[in-house]
């Protein structure tokens, strides 16, 4: 068994007021939740790293419930989401990838079985790199006006042998979307698509 060591967590709320333009009724909200671990395999190849994953779930939970809380607690409220990882220099990629099912179903699971893809970039980076987290519709891939990112990061983190794991969630749409396709309200929520 893999055992998973926590450094710290840090949560991180946005609330957007405006973009240049006319203020929304409410604010655009998104939030994020990173952790920092100790990396198992830092600095030597393992050919089998899937048990890791078995061993993040209660940590995606976890994440997931912090997540949720930071932005008011009520699932139906979440409108969009997306997960990513910053691997440590003595890691590699693949780490970073073992994050989908823990960190995706978890959301997912928290959300009442949301329907669409959790997007998802990952990196090896140094201590302080930043990572773009891309951010999808919670139950339909097409919905544009939700297609957007937020930029995390950790000063102190990742170190060499650690990884920096991180969720997203939002409860909207960009502050001043306007490029039309499929809305929110249009959705069909049955194949994650449309």
């Amino acid at each position: 068994m893999v055992e998973i060591r926590v450094r710290k967590i840090v949560t991180v709320i946005d609330e957007i007021f405006h973009e240049g333009g006319p203020p929304p009724a409410v604010p655009a909200r998104r939030a994020a939740v990173l952790a920092v671990i100790a990396n198992p395999y830092a600095g030597r190849y393992e050919p089998d790293i899937v048990p890791m994953m078995e061993a993040l779930k209660p940590l995606g939970l976890e994440m997931s419930r912090r997540l949720l809380t930071a932005l008011g607690g009520d699932p139906k409220r979440i409108q969009a989401y997306g997960k990513g990882a910053i691997v440590g220099e003595a890691g590699e990629l693949e780490h970073g990838a073992l994050w989908h099912v823990p960190g995706g179903y978890a959301m997912r699971e928290l959300l009442g079985g949301a329907k669409a893809i959790v997007p998802s970039a990952k990196k090896v980076g140094g201590m302080g790199a930043r990572l773009d987290v891309p951010i999808g519709h919670v139950d339909a891939a097409y919905v544009r006006s939700h297609f957007d990112a937020m930029e995390v990061g950790i000063p102190d983190a990742p170190r060499a042998g650690e990884i920096v794991y991180a969720l997203v969630m939002t409860t909207g749409t960009r502050v001043h979307e306007r490029v039309g396709g499929l809305r929110h309200d249009e959705i069909g929520g049955k194949d994650g698509l449309r």
